[in-house]
């Protein structure tokens, strides 16, 4: 294998592939980066068996790559990133000689690295299904960031640490939840579903995805299998398992109706929870207490140790209801921040029954937190 790269070109790929490179992993070769030099393309491929992730990069010149000898090998991982990283030059040579010696050299560096032969990797299919889902990068980035951060950390509970992906026709529906909060964003896809599906996809691999996907990357292929999935985008090929287990119903969760609507400013609030918070001792709970008087909401916080804070807000309500009910406010600030809209509804159905949040202005995305009892 032989050929001169374009450096930006290499790294750009290299980037998106050592998201799966394990550091921890008992298998010392998914340590490594597969490159295979086919006729006018590079494939890079790295797997930790959690997820896969593949990108190919295209000699659509002899600017961008020039090809003298095909062939494969597997370098390790962080050695090649590190290197290709801090080589200051356009263009870097790759060549591997002896079979398992790899040299990578500019006008001015040199480097020898021990390679490792392409026949003790796993052997990676990354097939595609026939009946695929199509949606846009910029909606599917928008459903990660709305929803991933309500998603458990508890590996008592796996299926709660992934996001539930509902696809009925043209509906999908994302939930995520930790018990204690749930994001729920619906979207209309483009083009219908030729099959229903209800997974449960990884938070932590989902997140990696949208990490190295671009907006302007238009349209993701989902192709669904019984115990993984795979993304499809431009040149790139994403792979993750799917965690088994029923999700449960969060339908169940979400109030029908609700006695008080309290709408703002969305800035304006979440800036006073997080000032109001500032005061609360167990960052994990930081429980602030909020209360409506009329046209007032008032939020306080107290600690023994520390103080007692109070901060008041003009709102608007829909009666003459009023409520005075505790939440955590890490929970209430991260179900805002998923807001991009100008203002927010906050429905109260009860002083212990769960908080909704809403806007008019998206009315895809509903996010639910449960209050704390004081008392």
């Amino acid at each position: 294998m032989k050929l001169t790269i374009k450096k930006d070109l290499l790294l750009t790929a290299l980037n998106k592939v050592s998201k799966a490179i394990s550091t921890k992993n008992l298998i010392p070769v998914l340590a490594g980066i597969k490159f295979e030099l086919k006729k006018k393309k590079l494939v890079l491929t790295a797997s930790d068996n959690d997820i896969t992730i593949q990108t190919m990069i295209e000699a659509t010149n002899d600017d961008d790559f020039k090809i003298e000898q095909e062939g494969s090998i597997i370098i390790q991982g962080k050695y090649i990133l590190d290197i290709v990283r801090k080589l200051p030059d356009k263009y870097i040579n790759i060549e591997v000689v002896d079979e398992l010696k790899i040299l990578i050299y500019t006008e001015n560096s040199e480097f020898n690295l021990n390679g490792i032969s392409e026949s003790e990797y796993p052997n990676i299919g990354l097939e595609e299904s026939k009946k695929k889902v199509h949606i846009k990068a910029s909606v599917f980035k928008d459903i990660v960031n709305q929803t991933a951060f309500a998603s458990s950390n508890e590996e008592s509970k796996p299926v709660l640490t992934g996001i539930n992906f509902n696809i009925v026709g043209d509906v999908l529906e994302c939930n995520s939840t930790d018990s204690y909060r749930l994001a729920r964003k619906v979207v209309k896809l483009d083009s219908a579903s030729e099959e229903n599906y209800n997974i449960v996809i990884p938070s932590h691999n989902i997140l990696e995805f949208s990490r190295i996907i671009d907006e302007e990357d238009g349209d993701i292929e989902l192709h669904i299998f019984n115990n993984k999935i795979l993304f499809k985008t431009g040149n790139l090929k994403f792979e993750s398992r799917l965690i088994n287990g029923t999700y449960p119903n969060t339908s169940n969760l979400l109030p029908d109706d609700s006695y008080l609507v309290v709408s703002t400013n969305l800035n304006a609030f979440y800036d006073v929870i997080d000032r109001v918070s500032i005061l609360t001792s167990d960052k994990e709970k930081n429980i602030v207490t909020l209360e409506t008087n009329g046209d007032m909401l008032i939020l306080k916080s107290s600690s023994v140790e520390i103080g007692r804070v109070e901060e008041k807000m003009l709102i608007t309500k829909n009666n003459n209801e009023d409520i005075k009910i505790s939440f955590s406010a890490k929970y209430m600030m991260e179900a805002l921040k998923s807001f991009s809209t100008e203002t927010v509804d906050i429905h109260f159905v009860g002083e212990i029954k769960p908080i909704l949040i809403k806007s008019s202005e998206d009315e895809t995305l509903t996010q639910l937190v449960l209050p704390i009892r004081t008392y």
